[in-house]
């Protein structure tokens, strides 16, 4: 079998913090974490509307962002072995330019069996950016400030996540679901010019070429038998999992008694993805001076905290407990995707990726499950499941992170 290894070249130390391509970087990764994202959550904001418009359930009309997010889970490591050979800016222009057209066709969509067909694809495309970014960003900063450069990016994605909510749910008013995801798609476009024209060109990036060392298949599972890296996909896992359940199932509580609010105002309450966009910056900033293990284990009883406001029944407490549940979780999240590269020791590439394949088969799979939750217990029981996969993500946190490096 032949194997791959890298070229010898001389060793590149990175974009300090401050400079111009640094700077660059990291604007060119907040518009491309905004174009995957905006497209990637859209349809949350419109569920309502396309179970009306399609005669599903609640948790039918969910399966269109887990159909996104399986696809994105399936195509992370396929992305990872393309920029392994291409480069990591290039696979990103491939797979941001895919997702934007998918993303245009979808409010073509005839039925909800095309809808969901089209969403895989456009997922599948999205993979390409969470799959490579961080990687491409450990290998052209500086390594003092790569932990603050990725919560600067996490701090983009949750811009994306929300601009996504916000711009879908009131142009949907004005028209139907459909024109609400086409805005979101044209403002995609957009962003995606703007990553293309920002990202600096690749210096750190050296590609694998026929010879000696691990092949594909040994890179993944090299990384798969690291205890303290399947730990860090454990956090992805689960947490992200109660996450999407949280945000899937939130219209239709409010739009239900006794709020009875429309999808435009229902939509605003996305606004505490802002939370995230601060929390994550600042987590990367924390571990600097507490290590990552501590800012992550102090995440979760945020979550937990966030989870336990928003039982009440009073719209401005809820948006308080949205809030901190959103700020705790894109804290963890900032943490952990962070060190997975830092964590492996061969593949960074296929680590990454498999910390977003464990990501989003967790918002696929329990996103999901959220739903028979909230249809049989109403919030509470949706509140309940969510706590309980943060406890358990937790309880692996302690256990295999221990004595990890963290600095």
């Amino acid at each position: 079998m032949k194997r791959v290894t890298r070229t010898d070249q001389p060793p590149w130390q990175g974009h300090p913090k401050g400079s111009k391509a640094y700077r660059n970087m990291l604007l060119a990764l907040l518009f491309g974490g905004l174009a995957t994202f905006a497209q990637l959550y859209s349809v949350q904001a419109v569920l309502p509307g396309i179970a009306a418009e399609f005669d599903v359930s609640a948790a039918d009309a969910a399966l269109s962002v887990s159909a996104a997010t399986i696809g994105l889970a399936l195509a992370v490591i396929p992305w990872s072995a393309i920029a392994d050979r291409i480069g990591r800016k290039r696979t990103m222009i491939w797979a941001i330019s895919a997702a934007v057209v998918l993303g245009l066709l979808l409010p073509l969509a005839p039925g909800f069996g095309a809808m969901m067909a089209l969403r895989f694809l456009e997922g599948a495309a999205l993979g390409g950016i969470p799959a490579v970014a961080l990687v491409y960003l450990n290998e052209e900063v500086q390594r003092l400030h790569a932990a603050v450069a990725a919560g600067t990016y996490v701090a983009g994605t949750t811009i994306g996540g929300l601009t996504g909510r916000l711009v879908a749910g009131p142009v949907a008013e004005l028209g139907s679901w459909r024109t609400g995801v086409l805005a979101v798609s044209i403002l995609a476009a957009l962003a995606a010019v703007a990553f293309v024209r920002l990202a600096p060109s690749p210096r750190g990036f050296r590609p694998l070429v026929r010879g000696e060392g691990p092949a594909l298949a040994e890179r993944i599972l090299v990384n798969l038998r690291s205890p303290r890296l399947l730990a860090l996909y454990a956090q992805g896992f689960l947490l992200m999992g109660g996450f999407v359940a949280v945000y899937n199932y939130l219209g239709f509580r409010l739009e239900a008694p006794p709020f009875n609010l429309p999808t435009s105002l229902a939509s605003l309450l996305f606004l505490a993805y802002l939370a995230g966009t601060v929390s994550s910056r600042l987590a990367g900033g924390l571990t600097v001076r507490f290590g990552r293990l501590r800012v992550l284990l102090a995440s979760i009883p945020v979550i937990l905290a966030g989870l336990a406001i928003t039982l009440a029944d009073s719209l401005p407490v809820i948006l308080l407990g949205l809030l901190v549940f959103t700020a705790g979780f894109f804290a963890a999240h900032s943490v952990a995707s962070g060190w997975t590269p830092r964590m492996a020791r061969v593949g960074q590439a296929q680590a990454s990726s498999l910390y977003n394949l464990f990501y989003y088969a967790g918002s696929s799979l329990l996103g999901w499950a959220g739903g028979l939750f909230f249809v049989q217990s109403g919030w509470t029981g949706l509140a309940l499941f969510a706590g309980v996969l943060a406890l358990l993500a937790g309880t692996t946190a302690v256990l295999a992170l221990r004595g990890a490096p963290t600095a």
